[in-house]
């Protein structure tokens, strides 16, 4: 136990460093749509959960493996051993526009440090870390004859933008159990990280203009509180019906916004060189972040060791969304989630594939966007797979692979399309710490 006790400050230290950094400097999404709101919005699942379909509020302990529910804080009730659960996350996807050539982009990040530790026997806490949101896109438009859009092709303008940057949670949290059903649990999270955005305006074709360009740089930081409870209905020992819910408090985010306005040229051979002026640079009040109300509910049946469906749907009222007392021009959400996996057999000896966990969901995501009067919807089929590894009296580890196959968008009314495919893959450890050794 003591050489594991000496691993979680390097573990800790090393993924707090690592996804602080990815956060604040380093786009690790490719998505024009990641620019609305606070940018894509990390759903807070782990591997297990999302193969399927992305189901959690009605699901703890998974055929009898602990996990790390953090979407759920009312599952932590069920941790019975110590978990830590370590990710990675990779995705591809390619953008599609009517009139343009597609685009692919490809981007990794570590996913995830999460911590489970049992208090009692009815109850634990669980800490961790993981991106909250992430922004990342570069594009361009081009309107001709000095951007007035005759069809005049010289002095065409480029107007270029780009956003980079992401937030971060760490959350710590407790559930506990009242009586042999019912589960209650709380998380709060400290969510923080920049937001940087810019727009520039080229004319390569007319001499001796300078190009100019507006930067926005947003610092957040700030508390978010989230609760559930789940109740079980325990047929027998095995069987268990499951209904959840759990929710997000529309509380509010510091933030502090910067405003830059320079102007700068590029050269013959397209290098751009350092800024010739500074025109505007505001470091403007602090001001609050609104976020939105979320509302969740989930239902699971499971038969420990064989097979385990659920379903989730979700409401947010991003519409809600204010930034610096100003409305984002969002929309409310709705999410549906259904899945499950099943196991051939657990216990299996002879046979490892018996004993491997088959995952596969679905996702109708009716997101917060809608642009140029089109609702912006997603749809996406995900599978996993649980290996399990060998075990000794005390310790349990999985190795959990998971897959999103999705659209995001559409090609009517000159939006874009985008087709996108996630991995995620993680090391999951279940482990007896903090035993009291009796000697006779």
């Amino acid at each position: 136990m003591t050489k594991y006790l000496r691993l979680l400050p390097a573990l800790f230290l090393l993924s707090t460093a690592t996804l602080s950094v990815k956060a604040q400097s380093t786009a690790t999404t490719s998505s024009p749509y990641s620019r609305y709101g606070l940018g894509d919005i990390n759903p807070a699942l782990l591997p297990q959960n999302l193969a399927m379909g992305g189901i959690g509020v009605a699901t703890n302990r998974i055929s009898g493996f602990n996990n790390v529910n953090i979407i759920n804080p009312a599952s932590y009730a069920y941790v019975n051993l110590t978990t830590i659960d370590i990710g990675l996350y990779g995705s591809f996807n390619t953008l599609e526009k009517n009139g343009s050539p597609s685009q692919t982009n490809s981007n990794f990040r570590l996913s995830h440090v999460a911590f489970a530790i049992p208090v009692t026997a009815n109850s634990a806490l669980s800490f961790g870390l993981m991106p909250y949101s992430e922004l990342g896109y570069s594009y361009r438009s081009v309107a001709s004859n000095l951007g007035t859009g005759n069809a005049v092709d010289t002095n065409a303008v480029n107007y270029i933008y780009n956003g980079d940057g992401g937030l971060t949670r760490f959350h710590v949290g407790y559930g506990f159990k009242i009586g042999k059903n019912l589960s209650i649990g709380a998380n709060a999270s400290y969510i923080f990280g920049n937001l940087k955005e810019s727009q520039s305006t080229e004319i390569p074709n007319l001499a001796g203009v300078h190009n100019s360009r507006i930067e926005e740089s947003n610092s957040i930081k700030g508390w978010n509180y989230e609760y559930g409870l789940q109740y079980a209905f325990n047929f027998s020992a095995r069987r268990h019906l499951t209904f959840g819910y759990s929710g997000a408090a529309s509380t509010n985010l510091n933030s502090q916004r910067s405003y830059i306005v320079s102007s700068y040229f590029r050269s013959a051979n397209g290098d751009e060189g350092v800024a010739t002026d500074t025109s505007v640079n505001n470091q403007q009040a602090a001001a609050k972040i609104r976020l939105p109300n979320i509302n969740r509910f989930g239902v699971s049946y499971q038969y420990d060791g064989k097979y385990l469906i659920g379903a989730d749907y979700s409401m947010s009222n991003w519409s809600k969304l204010t930034i610096a007392g100003v409305n984002s021009g969002l929309q409310d959400s709705r999410t549906l989630n259904v899945g499950g996996q099943i196991t051939p057999n657990s216990n299996s000896l002879n046979n490892y594939f018996a004993s491997v966990d088959y995952r596969l969901g679905f996702i109708y995501d009716q997101t917060y966007m809608k642009i140029n009067d089109t609702d912006i919807k997603r749809y996406a089929v995900t599978a996993g797979l649980g290996l399990p590894l060998r075990a000794n009296n005390s310790s349990f580890y999985k190795i959990n692979v998971g897959a999103e196959v999705g659209r995001r968008g559409t090609l009517v009314n000159g939006l874009i399309r985008e087709n996108y495919v996630n991995i995620h893959l993680s090391f999951t450890l279940n482990d007896k710490w903090f035993q009291k050794y009796r000697f006779d």
